[in-house]
């Protein structure tokens, strides 16, 4: 199995086409956020519909033009690193700030874990404090 074509179609699919009725052909059904900085889901382990809300809540609510261009990606064996630069507009709530209605345009890291040839978790740092100078609360 190449793993990172793998995860490139599962950016595509799911992230970026926002096909959720995918969710299950590419994520484990215990997926564990490792490290994601001010994630509230930080440490924890997601079923399929726990992944799915937290994408719709998290991130396309208030972002929902959200795209990630993957810039480069490293494969081993149980995971795969991608660089990635993250586009979107601020149309929806962050916590209780209302819309910016500002576009942001940030690059991060995600290390993509494997188990059993489907995606298991990730391992995640970005430029937040750019996010934030971008939507004006910097």
């Amino acid at each position: 199995m190449n793993k990172e074509s793998f995860l490139r179609e599962f950016m595509e699919e799911v992230w970026n086409k926002k096909n959720f009725q995918k969710i299950n052909q590419y994520i484990h059904n215990e997926y564990t956020i490792h490290l994601d900085q001010d994630d509230p889901w930080e440490g924890k382990t997601l079923s399929h519909s726990e992944f799915k809300n937290r994408m719709i809540i998290g991130s396309f609510q208030p972002f929902p033009d959200m795209r990630f261009e993957i810039t480069s990606a490293i494969e081993e064996e149980n995971c795969v690193a991608v660089t990635w630069v993250l586009t979107g507009t601020n149309l929806g709530k962050i916590g209780e700030h209302p819309p910016t209605k500002k576009a942001i345009n940030t690059k991060g890291i995600t290390i993509y874990h494997f188990k059993n040839n489907l995606i298991s978790g990730h391992t995640q740092v970005f430029d937040k404090k750019t996010v934030m100078k971008q939507l004006g609360f910097l």
